[in-house]
C-alpha cells in the first residue's frame, strides 16, 4: 500500500487500516475461490466490485472512538449517530455500511461469555409452513408471512420500476424505494427469528432441528415461497450461535421417515402431506408435526448419549 500511495495519492485520505482491510477482504475472495477449484465445485472467480457495488469499509483495530453522540473516524471526522445501545465489552472492529441511502455503524465487541442457568429441560422441533414451528411438548411457533403480507405492494413497486425509462432518476427512486420494503420485510422476519430464537434458548437446555436440504426443497416451484418466506435457516442459525455462547446444545437429525413413523411404537404410518393427524394401529393419535417433533427429539437424544 506505501508503493501504491505515491501513484495515488488520493489513498493518503484513506486510514491505513482500512485499506489494509481491503487487501484482506481481496486476499480471502481469491482463497475461497481456489479452494472451491480444488474441491471441485463450481468455482465462481471473483467479481471485480466498482464503487456502486462497494457498500461498506472496516476499521478492523483502530481510527474509531465513541465519544458522546457522535462517532469519530480518522480521516473523515465526527459523525452523529443514533447509539441504540451502549456497546458491551472491548469494540475490536467498526464497520461503516450503506444500505437503502442508510448508514449503519456495526461494532463487534470481545466480551465474556454469560453462561445462562442449567436447564434439563429438552425439545423436538419440527419446521413447517403453516407453523413456523411445532416443538415435541405441543407448543407452537406462529408465521407471521411478513413477505406474504406485503406481496401486493412489492408487486405494485415492482411494475412502477418496470415501466421506467432505464438511466432515468425517476426509475433510480422508483428502485430505491422496492428496496427499502424488501429491506423492511427482511428486517421483520429477522426480528421475528431474532425473538423466537432467545426464547428457546432461554428455556431448554438440548434443542433438536431436522437436518433439512432447504436449498434443494425451494426448487419446489409450488412451496418456494412459502418455505423462503417462513425463514427455517434464519431460525435454526439464530438458534445455534445463541445457543453456543449461552452453553445450550443444538442437534440436528436426519429428517428421514420423522413425519411416517409412531413416536409411540415406532411403527410406520403411511401418509400424504394432506393428511394432518397422525392415527397408528397401536392406538396413539397425535397432530402429525407434534409427532414429527417428537421423533426428532428421541434421535437427537439416540445420537448424543
Amino acid at each position: 500500500m506505501p508503493e501504491r500511495k505515491q501513484y495515488i495519492p488520493e489513498l493518503k485520505n484513506v486510514h491505513s487500516q482500512v485499506l489494509q482491510h481491503v487487501v484482506e477482504r481481496l486476499d480471502k475472495a481469491y482463497k475461497a475461490f481456489f479452494r472451491r477449484v480444488r474441491s471441485g465445485d463450481k468455482a465462481g472467480f471473483p467479481r471485480f466490485k466498482p464503487e456502486t457495488r462497494y457498500h461498506s469499509f472496516t476499521y478492523p483495530q483502530s481510527g474509531f472512538s465513541i465519544e458522546g453522540k457522535q462517532l469519530v473516524l480518522s480521516k473523515i471526522g465526527e459523525v452523529n449517530i443514533r447509539l441504540h445501545r451502549q456497546p458491551q465489552g472491548t469494540i475490536k472492529t467498526c464497520t461503516i455500511m450503506v444500505k437503502n441511502g442508510k448508514y449503519y455503524a456495526c461494532f463487534s465487541c470481545e466480551v465474556e461469555h454469560q453462561h445462562l442457568p442449567t436447564s434439563e429441560k429438552k425439545i423436538g422441533i419440527d419446521l413447517g409452513v403453516s407453523q413456523l414451528a411445532v416443538t415435541s411438548d405441543g407448543g407452537r411457533i406462529g408465521s407471521p408471512k411478513f413477505f406474504r403480507k406485503s406481496e401486493e405492494k412489492l408487486k405494485r413497486k415492482q411494475r412502477a420500476v418496470s415501466k421506467k425509462k432505464r438511466g432515468s432518476g425517476r426509475r433510480r427512486k422508483a428502485i430505491r424505494e422496492l428496496a427499502k420494503l424488501h429491506e423492511k420485510v427482511a428486517n421483520q422476519r429477522r426480528d421475528y427469528a431474532h425473538k423466537e430464537s432467545r426464547k428457546l434458548v432461554h428455556e431448554y437446555g438440548l434443542i433438536a432441528f431436522e437436518d433439512l436440504n432447504i436449498r434443494g426443497m425451494v426448487k419446489n416451484h409450488h412451496l418456494a415461497k412459502s418455505i423462503a418466506d417462513s425463514g427455517w435457516n434464519q431460525l435454526v442459525q439464530f438458534v445455534t450461535y445463541k445457543a453456543e455462547s449461552a452453553g445450550r446444545q443444538v442437534v440436528q437429525v436426519n429428517p428421514s421417515g420423522t413425519s411416517q413413523r409412531c413416536s409411540n411404537c415406532g411403527e410406520i404410518v403411511k401418509k400424504s402431506l394432506a393428511v394432518r393427524v397422525h392415527q397408528c394401529p397401536c392406538g396413539y393419535i397425535a397432530d402429525r408435526d407434534e409427532n414429527a417433533a417428537i421423533n426428532i427429539l428421541k434421535l437427537a437424544l439416540h445420537n448424543v448419549s
